[in-house]
């Protein structure tokens, strides 16, 4: 289940809307609009990125493929980049602005 935040405390204390907020689902949706946002404000800098690139990153903020994910962490030790990674291959044109200069800190503290 990817739509509610696990925790023991959730069923005695957390309200629905809470449980959302702290979900899966929406922790990697922000780190792909972190990442679309990140893209707009380089393009709007100067840096060689098209619309397309941002309007293929758009398309898939929410096709998050959880199991795909887990497996690169597994292999990669680290879950930034195991969700780059399933990210990008949904946006092949965006791969290589994707994260573009960033650190794991801009999506993880955000």
């Amino acid at each position: 289940m990817t739509e509610f935040y696990e925790n023991p405390l959730n069923t005695r204390y957390a309200s629905d809307e809470m449980k959302r907020i702290f979900s899966a689902d929406k922790k990697f949706s922000t780190w792909r609009k972190l990442w679309i946002a990140l893209a707009e404000s380089e393009k709007e800098l100067g840096l060689d990125i098209t619309d397309a690139q941002i309007a293929e990153m758009k398309e898939h903020i929410y096709d998050i493929d959880y199991e795909k994910a887990a497996a690169y962490e597994k292999a990669l030790r680290h879950d930034v980049m195991a969700h780059l990674k399933t990210y990008c291959e949904l946006c092949p044109t965006a791969k290589p602005i994707v994260h573009l200069g960033a650190t794991s800190c801009y999506v993880g503290d955000n």
